[in-house]
């Protein structure tokens, strides 16, 4: 599982360098190279290890075609999409289309969300914190699942 925030930088090439705990997590739990990179909005960069993200798409082809939801989650993931592999020193580039329109260039912030990871401008989600504090209705929420 990943879990935390660990502040990374994404070089002028585009290549996330992954942070150690996350790496440490890749090599136990997966131990192949392969990963999908996409997003669902294009504000976050979503990495995948291939195995994670085939999960995904067992449970969307079991979903009819003609379904409007999963069409929309397909076009978005499939336009920010796309296959990588990490390099030998720990490095995955970041998709040009998906770099530019969730501004993930220098300093970003590396989240675990159980089974993939979150890559986010930093500044821009400072001020998402700060937009958008945790309110009772979530409070509530969380308690009723026992959280």
């Amino acid at each position: 599982m990943f879990r935390g925030n660990h502040p990374t930088r994404v070089d002028e090439k585009g290549r996330l360098k992954v942070p150690s705990e996350f790496k440490r997590t890749i090599d136990e739990s997966y131990g192949g190279g392969q990963f999908y990179i996409t997003s669902r909005d294009g504000k976050v960069a979503e990495i995948y290890p291939f195995e994670e993200w085939q999960r995904i798409e067992e449970k969307l082809a079991r979903v009819s075609n003609f379904n409007p939801a999963k069409k929309k989650f397909l076009d978005r993931v499939n336009y920010y999409g796309q296959m990588v592999e990490i390099d030998n020193q720990g490095r995955l580039l970041i998709p040009q289309l998906l770099r530019d329109s969730a501004d993930v260039k220098g300093e970003v912030l590396v989240f675990g969300n159980l089974t993939y990871l979150e890559v986010r401008n930093a500044e821009q989600f400072r001020k998402h914190l700060e937009a958008n504090p945790i309110t009772p209705e979530d409070e509530k929420t969380l308690a009723d699942l026992g959280i």
